[in-house]
């Protein structure tokens, strides 16, 4: 009934993640709707009563005005939080890879990543709001099932549930997985986001979970935004933020098609070209990313503010002039409202039409630059999907240049900024130029411009993201064309694969640059050449099962590792182990004897159980070796196993490792017992866990699993802790709460096994165990990143 009811409360949970992320996207569409409205109107109705009057300068001032104040107060944000700067995405990656990134799911992340997002939406950057969606519905999953908040302290509940890495990583997961399919209507589509890009650690219960969570989100912001817009709640007519409508070509145009087998050999070329300009665009942004490391973000953080005002300036100003200066009059299509059977194909239309702007023009013509523009990014989309009419191969030429350069600069201010939909406009616009010079210049009539579109917005994108699997159900999913799968797949493979030749993708490029240790999904085939022993660390940091409070109050205030191995000396094996064994480079080069016979293997693991520092247990062990009556055996077996914890004896407790240990010393056979955390230790010092020498272990008092684990996430730091109530004598047993059977691996273990043992269980610590229970070494995230197994690679060839 526990196990069951425990199910329950995630399944609610999941559902509430849903819920709150799509509502959390309600509010930021509803204002940015609102400020852009706003901004566009009393813009608009100056430029046209300035081009009679010759004001146009006051109108740009006017566009300026709007433009700095919310980028302005969207940097502000981002001064509070620094993290909430940017998409999110890399950081939840990192999250979800087991890498700790400070403050990424924090209460303050999602409240100034929401309105940050929103102000610089609205400020008229080209910035989406998708990938800050992905980030917040993240912070919702990782905060909601915890029911506390450091920002809210004095808000406490009592739930004694989910207080686990484990369990706090899956709601994230489905967290990201809703805030894509808020973002793009796809709930599909974002559970195969949280599988390829997010988590790196999966099961499959978790996959159902996630796409619950996902249809929540999407429907709930589908409920709300049809009932707002359209008044008429419960009719689900706007699935995500984003939305592409439908492709269908006109009845009066016998000769369209949507695609067809010919149009596959431009979409590789497209595919081949959007991998190459997602490549550049990649390239210029790590140098730009660079380039801010080294010279802006030293600096006061005024600084940041700065640049962000500079940027909203200079877009604001190049936007102006491009749509007064370099746009060209181009003919209405007689054809916008022909051939619509169905009433969101017409509503679809009438939108694309009501965003036409005719600065300058006269009747029955638009500017075709100013009708990018000056409308929302989403419109502009739209414009290029489905506007009949034409837009001029010069104008679209100078847009995608212009956005291509101003998107790249953009990405990496002190501003919440997503990165899908300027990717998918500028990539739109070179799919329009494509479909263009191929009806004016080679005669193909039967091709349908809005095709072109989508798939030049899919091979950008996918040359930027490199996302696949994730990304074509998305597209198809926002476009609910489900004959455009092929092309879309086929595209952003190409896509990819051209990308990948040059560099990573955006998202990868910047973890990278911020250092953090993230774990690929597998490693190079020529790593199996290195073994577990060639890249563990030796040097051991450890505990002993009966430990005086002095010395593990050394332990943790002169060292920051995260979990310490159990272990008594094994002396009886000592010589032995010391003999012929060389030490180079830091490792422990293993003696390779001559071949062992079974018998000496066995007589080996014998004497290493004879050593096990237990009285009782050794005793049992004589006995057991000595008597050979079967019934004896199991007698004495299942009081092994009967046995809930061994008592270890009081050896050595007040001599810890430490720096003025002789190599023999540092290197002294441990037998390993079990792992135990650091946070396990502060929480056992915290609350005084311990028993005096006159005493026996039994007398220590024993703290139940959700004691332990009340101060989850947030466990105290031992430099903060006021000890002088403890008696530095006293010492701590520490067995009972270890973990006495941690994943493990031998020194000889191949570094593939032991990477997908690392990556596919969620592991932080990985002990090294030679063949007689002695840990020669530990295996954490830092031996296992690209460049240390490299370096060690290279090592490896010199010692050859």
């Amino acid at each position: 009934q526990k196990a069951q009811r425990y199910e329950a409360v995630k399944w609610v949970m999941v559902f509430a993640i849903g819920v709150c992320t799509g509502l959390v996207g309600l509010f930021v569409d509803f204002f940015v709707r609102l400020f852009t409205q706003l901004k566009f109107r009393v813009v608009q109705s100056s430029v046209e009563e300035c081009t009679e009057k010759g004001c146009l300068a006051l109108s740009l001032l006017e566009l300026l005005g709007f433009n700095l104040t919310f980028v302005f107060l969207a940097s502000l944000l981002v001064l509070i939080q620094p993290v909430a700067a940017g998409s999110g995405i890399p950081e939840i990656k990192c999250y979800l890879n087991g890498v700790k990134v400070p403050g990424v799911v924090r209460l303050r992340t999602v409240v100034c990543k929401a309105m940050g997002v929103l102000f610089s939406v609205a400020g008229g950057l080209f910035v989406g709001k998708e990938g800050p969606m992905i980030h917040s519905g993240a912070v919702v999953g990782a905060g909601l099932p915890q029911f506390q908040s450091i920002s809210l302290r004095k808000i406490q509940f009592n739930f004694p549930y989910f207080r686990s890495d484990r369990d706090k990583r899956d709601f994230v997961s489905a967290g990201a997985a809703a805030g894509v399919a808020a973002a793009f209507g796809a709930p599909i589509g974002g559970t195969l986001f949280s599988l390829e890009e997010g988590s790196s650690f999966w099961n499959q219960g978790l996959t159902w979970k996630v796409l619950f969570c996902s249809m929540a989100a999407t429907f709930t912001l589908n409920f709300f935004r049809s009932g707002i817009q359209f008044g008429s709640w419960g009719s689900f007519q706007l699935p995500g933020l984003l939305n592409f409508g439908e492709f269908k070509c006109s009845e009066s145009d016998k000769k369209c098609h949507l695609w067809t087998a010919v149009d596959l050999g431009f979409f590789i070329l497209m595919g081949i070209v959007g991998g190459l300009l997602g490549a550049t665009f990649n390239c210029l942004n790590k140098r730009l990313a660079k380039y801010r490391m080294r010279n802006v973000h030293p600096k006061p953080k005024l600084v940041r503010v700065l640049e962000s005002l500079l940027l909203s300036l200079t877009t604001t100003v190049v936007v102006f002039v491009a749509s007064m200066v370099l746009g060209e009059c181009r003919q209405m299509s007689s054809t916008s409202h022909s051939g619509n059977d169905t009433l969101s194909l017409q509503g679809m239309s009438e939108d694309v039409n009501s965003s036409i702007k005719t600065f300058f023009c006269p009747n029955e013509t638009y500017n075709d630059m100013a009708t990018l523009f000056f409308n929302p990014q989403e419109s502009a989309i739209l414009q290029l999907f489905h506007q009949d009419g034409t837009f001029s191969p010069v104008t679209l030429s100078l847009f995608f240049l212009l956005y291509f350069l101003l998107s790249c600069w953009t990405y990496g201010i002190s501003v919440p900024s997503g990165l899908f939909v300027p990717s998918l406009l500028c990539g739109a616009a070179f799919g329009r130029l494509v479909a263009n010079l191929l009806k004016s210049y080679i005669g193909l009539d039967h091709i349908y411009s809005g095709t072109f579109a989508l798939i030049g917005a899919a091979a950008f994108l996918g040359g930027v993201v490199r996302m696949t699997i994730s990304l074509t159900v998305i597209l198809i999913e926002s476009t609910n064309e489900i004959t455009y799968g092929l092309p879309i797949m086929i595209t952003l493979m190409v896509a990819k694969w051209t990308g990948d030749f040059f560099n990573k993708g955006i998202y990868d490029i910047h973890v990278n640059l911020r250092g953090v240790p993230l774990l690929e999904w597998e490693t190079e085939v020529e790593m199996d050449k290195l073994r577990a022993s060639d890249i563990m660390e030796p040097n051991l940091t450890y505990v002993y099962p009966h430990t005086r409070i002095q010395s593990l109050v050394s332990i943790l205030r002169t060292t920051v590792h995260h979990a310490f191995p159990v272990v008594t000396e094994n002396r009886g094996n000592e010589r032995e182990f010391m003999k012929g064994n060389q030490l180079i480079s830091n490792n422990i080069k293993f003696k390779k004897s001559s071949i062992l016979t079974r018998a000496g293997e066995q007589r080996k693991r014998s004497q290493s159980m004879k050593s096990y520092p237990s009285s009782e247990l050794r005793n049992m062990c004589d006995e057991h070796i000595a008597t050979e009556e079967p019934p004896e055996k199991e007698d004495l077996l299942q009081q092994m196993l009967e046995r809930r914890y061994t008592p270890y004896p009081n050896l050595y407790p007040d001599q810890s490792p430490s720096e003025e240990w002789t190599m023999e010393e540092r290197f002294r056979p441990l037998t390993f017992h079990g792992l135990i955390l650091r946070s396990q230790l502060v929480t056992l010092l915290v609350r005084g866990v311990c028993y005096s020498e006159s005493q026996s272990s039994a007398s220590q008092p024993r703290l139940s699993h959700a004691e332990m684990s009340e101060d989850y996430p947030r466990y105290p730091d031992i430099h903060d802790l006021d000890l002088t109530l403890l008696n530095p004598r006293m010492i701590v047993d520490v067995t009972p709460y270890m973990n006495p059977s941690p994943f493990a691996v031998s020194p000889n273990t191949h570094v593939s096994q032991v990477f997908n043992l690392f990556r596919t269980m969620g592991l932080r610590h990985l002990p090294v165990v030679n063949a007689v229970g002695e840990i020669v070494g530990i295996i954490t995230r830092h031996n296992l990143t690209h460049e240390f197994l490299q370096a060690r690679l290279r090592q490896h060839y010199q010692t050859i």
